[in-house]
């Protein structure tokens, strides 16, 4: 939660601003609206709590949001504790919102975390409310659906009434009740790029190759006739090396692409194929004798 209510240590500013409009009725304005008004009148409900990249807090703390701006005059209260792993991005936001001036209220400094789960009385009274023929905990670790199966028993569905699942079990639902399948259907993360879709496993692969290791093109000019080569090979990388401040590197590269391919046209092959493969397979063997690196080696045979 952000709200510019003033350099304060607490937040009972943002709550006297939240029961002032209240009271009033106009308590909900548009986002476009908060800059016609004091820091003090706004109280401001966002999303960011665990410094998600592109949520409302983030893009406040980074200047980049398109309608508020964070100041000296505002206090940011961020009412959750951290998620195990998202430590670094929560600090991060809390740093830039300090640089942009505001006081900065967490769980840190502050019992001010809410917790966005329900507690156990809390369950106990919807299973109650709800009286399900059959309970099946969808959220959570498996920890905690042991644990919120195990509630569902103590108030009394039978054992055999309550199934703790996994991703990739099949339950059937029909006319004689509900039937348990112990089998693995794919399920997972989808990852979704821009428009074209899902992401196979195979590209995520060469992406992960390509950032761990980059990538090197070799291009090749060669007699359509003979095979030869008609101009020196030219080597361009991202991610393997700095060319300007490998060139004997490169040079030797160049150099095992060369005697590669002068010892294929002794052989008297010309086949298109055949110098693509040698070209690739040639350098990406003095890569990795050299460098112990195994970066993408595209390369590239042009015939004339």
């Amino acid at each position: 939660m952000a709200c510019g209510t003033g350099r304060h240590p607490c937040t009972q500013l943002c709550l006297q601003a939240i029961e002032k409009y209240v009271r009033t009725g106009d308590s909900v304005i548009d986002i476009e609206d908060v800059p016609r008004y004091a820091p003090g009148e706004v109280c401001i409900i966002c999303t960011g709590s665990q410094g998600e990249p592109m949520s409302a807090l983030s893009l406040m703390a980074a200047h980049e949001h398109k309608h508020v701006k964070v100041s000296e005059d505002d206090v940011v209260v961020i009412s959750a504790h951290a998620i195990p792993g998202n430590e670094s991005s929560v600090s991060r936001v809390i740093n830039s919102l300090y640089r942009a001036g505001a006081e900065v209220i967490h769980g840190g400094n502050a019992p001010v975390h809410v917790s966005g789960h329900a507690s156990q009385e809390e369950l106990k009274f919807l299973i109650n409310l709800v009286s399900p023929e059959w309970f099946v905990p969808v959220h959570g670790e498996y920890r905690h659906m042991v644990h919120h199966a195990r509630l569902a028993r103590d108030v009394g569905l039978a054992d055999d009434r309550v199934v703790v699942c996994q991703d990739g079990d099949v339950l059937t639902l029909g006319p004689n009740g509900m039937d348990v399948e112990r089998r693995s259907v794919p399920a997972g993360y989808l990852y979704v790029d821009g428009i074209v879709g899902d992401v196979g496993h195979a590209v995520l692969r060469d992406r992960r190759n390509l950032a761990e290791e980059g990538f090197v093109a070799v291009i090749v000019t060669v007699d359509a006739t003979t095979g030869e080569l008609i101009t020196d090979p030219e080597i361009v990388t991202r991610g393997w090396v700095y060319a300007p401040e490998a060139e004997d590197l490169i040079e030797d590269a160049k150099e095992a692409v060369r005697a590669s391919l002068r010892e294929l046209a002794g052989d008297g092959a010309t086949d298109f194929e055949t110098l693509r493969r040698h070209a690739r397979r040639s350098l990406g063997r003095f890569i990795h004798d050299r460098t112990r690196r195994r970066p993408a080696v595209i390369p590239v045979v042009i015939e004339v």
